[in-house]
């Protein structure tokens, strides 16, 4: 259904946004909750496949669309369709800052281009980072531990407790009581 030579062969993203195919239907894929990508019942194994696909991901009103200069059809994510596997501190011109990679080699600065907020997943509180056109990373298990281990005292508005501060920014991840 999705015809593979009609993407870019490099490492940039392509310009997904500029495109405007007709929607041509419904895949039969899904991205787990645990970042697992799944097509026709299978687990896909090949990591460069998932991260082709993830570069070509759209989400329209709530929805999500692997896109095409000319075709368009809808998946199924159900939760985040990146997950953070990686983190490190860096510094910025902004001061330190947290760097987050997704399983899909995708490069997030928490307070630059990204920023992280708690959320409800079937009745559990996640925390989430910010993506492109509107979409959100999960930040995996292991590496929210480890980030643990980092938070320090902050304030955000009128709210107060423990979070990380990145890039000049602050995000509250536990609140005061």
């Amino acid at each position: 259904m999705i015809d593979l030579k009609e993407l870019p062969d490099n490492e940039a993203l392509p310009p997904v946004h500029q495109w405007q195919p007709d929607f041509c239907g419904d895949m039969d894929m899904l991205i787990k909750a645990n970042g697992d990508w799944i097509h026709e019942g299978g687990k896909i194994h090949r990591p460069a496949m998932v991260k082709m696909f993830s570069r070509i991901l759209w989400q329209e009103a709530g929805e999500h669309f692997l896109v095409t200069p000319v075709e368009k059809v809808r998946i199924q994510v159900e939760d985040a369709p990146f997950l953070v596997t990686q983190w490190r501190r860096i510094e910025t011109t902004a001061g330190w800052a947290y760097e987050f990679t997704t399983a899909t080699e995708d490069v997030l600065v928490l307070g630059e281009n990204t920023d992280l907020w708690l959320a409800d997943f079937q009745g559990e509180q996640r925390p989430y980072l910010s993506m492109r056109y509107g979409m959100k990373a999960l930040i995996g298990r292991s590496v929210f531990y480890q980030l643990t281990e980092c938070l320090e005292p902050v304030t955000v508005g009128e709210e107060s407790g423990l979070g990380l501060i990145s890039a000049g920014k602050s995000y509250l991840l536990m609140q005061d009581e």
